[in-house]
């Protein structure tokens, strides 16, 4: 049945987009607006198939045409749409996790004879990822640790053609100078490619800092909840036209994952808010705590990291690292004298997480090369969540005097 006339066209098709002075929160909450996609529906549907209906002669499928879900989902284009306003980039990739994020953005970047730049500071599963499969496809791998990351002039070579750094990093959240990088990178012609997991869009945006490329787990922050796998790669439309054929190969994301991913960034800039006090809460909290032998937080390694992270980041984060003094027994204690804190991997979540770097996502590191990063058996890595931020201060400084205590 058609309208009553009394109703506006653009009611009839659905709401009009946003303005373009929206802020940010709302835009999150209210997304691109397809009305062509929901039909009038508040709440994104999930578009649980797998194929499509040809719109005309199979010969003469036009490009932008919906053919099969592994190419193209409406509910996956949602959350990639949001994702692309939120960093400031022409277009955005959605895969089944972070790893595929990463893998796919590398390996179409790269060819065989390049050279890759990389922070030896990075997520295991990425650091992994740069040495087992870069020597194998004949590219070379240059890995650069402290202080030589801090001259990222003096790293990069003709020869290289793709920077990647994450800040900040993981665990021990060191802050790097995005500009810097990006303009060091494209003097030899590399693009540089940064992992934004740990400060989310909210806190930092690579590609307004001269990143070619940003890529996030979604699995951490943007999802937020811990019941969801994605990755997201956010730039340039013609590096992603690149890592298309990548994500074709079976890396696309699933729609009911890409469903529970657009719910949750409706919600990233409170939460995001709630963690960066959180962490401004704990940090003050623990600094001084005797079984603390060294706290890691962005900004706090150095005067020059403190001034990098003022400049590039609009806030901190809920992330935050412990060497607790004692070691690896020490920080077992620890970890099992925590009440309200989950000890499980993964990070981001709105319940609050500990794991042990050395025993979990960098235990495929030697203890030479841990050392060298500053992840030593107490180190202890914290994903503070929403709880109340003064629970978590008790729970953590009651489960670090248990920590001191001797073993009966």
């Amino acid at each position: 049945m058609a309208a009553p006339p009394s109703v506006p066209p653009t009611a009839r098709r659905g709401r009009r987009p946003l303005p373009e002075w929206a802020g940010t929160a709302t835009r999150l909450v209210h997304g691109e607006r397809r009305p062509d996609f929901n039909a009038g529906a508040v709440v994104f549907p999930i578009y649980q198939t797998t194929t499509y209906r040809y719109p005309k002669e199979h010969s003469e499928a036009d490009g932008d045409a919906y053919l099969y879900s592994r190419n193209r989902n409406p509910t996956v284009e949602g959350p990639a749409a949001i994702l692309r306003d939120l960093e400031g980039g022409e277009d955005a990739r959605l895969f089944a996790s972070g790893m595929a994020a990463m893998s796919a953005a590398v390996l179409s970047l790269v060819r065989s004879g390049d050279e890759v730049v990389a922070l030896t500071d990075l997520y295991g599963g990425s650091r992994g990822l740069l040495r087992q499969l870069l020597p194998r496809y004949g590219m070379n791998l240059r890995e650069v640790a402290e202080p030589e990351a801090r001259n990222p002039e003096s790293v990069v070579s003709p020869r290289t053609r793709l920077v990647v750094i994450e800040t900040p990093t993981n665990p021990v959240l060191r802050v790097h100078d995005i500009a810097r990088w990006a303009a060091a990178a494209h003097r030899v012609g590399a693009h540089l490619l940064v992992d934004g997991t740990f400060a989310t869009p909210i806190n930092q945006r690579p590609l307004e800092l001269g990143a070619d490329l940003v890529v996030h787990s979604a699995t951490k922050y943007l999802g937020g909840h811990s019941d969801v796998t994605a990755g997201a790669v956010v730039g340039a439309r013609a590096l992603l036209e690149q890592i298309d054929p990548h994500q074709e190969l079976g890396g696309s994301l699933d729609p009911f994952s890409a469903f529970l991913l657009h719910r949750s960034l409706k919600t990233l800039a409170l939460r995001v808010a709630r963690h960066n006090e959180t962490g401004r809460t704990v940090v003050a909290a623990l600094e001084r705590h005797p079984a603390v032998e060294r706290l890691y937080y962005p900004g706090r390694s150095s005067a020059e990291e403190e001034q990098i992270a003022a400049r590039q980041m609009r806030g901190r984060g809920g992330m935050l690292a412990l060497a607790v003094r004692g070691g690896g027994a020490a920080a077992d204690r620890f970890l099992a004298h925590l009440r309200i804190v989950e000890v499980a991997a993964s990070l981001g979540g709105v319940e609050s997480l500990a794991s042990r770097p050395a025993a979990t996502s960098h235990r495929h590191l030697t203890p030479e090369e841990r050392a060298r990063i500053g992840i030593d058996e107490g180190l202890v890595r914290l994903s503070l969540g929403i709880e109340d931020p003064p629970d978590l201060v008790r729970d953590i400084s009651e489960a670090l005097d248990a920590s001191a205590r001797p073993v009966a």
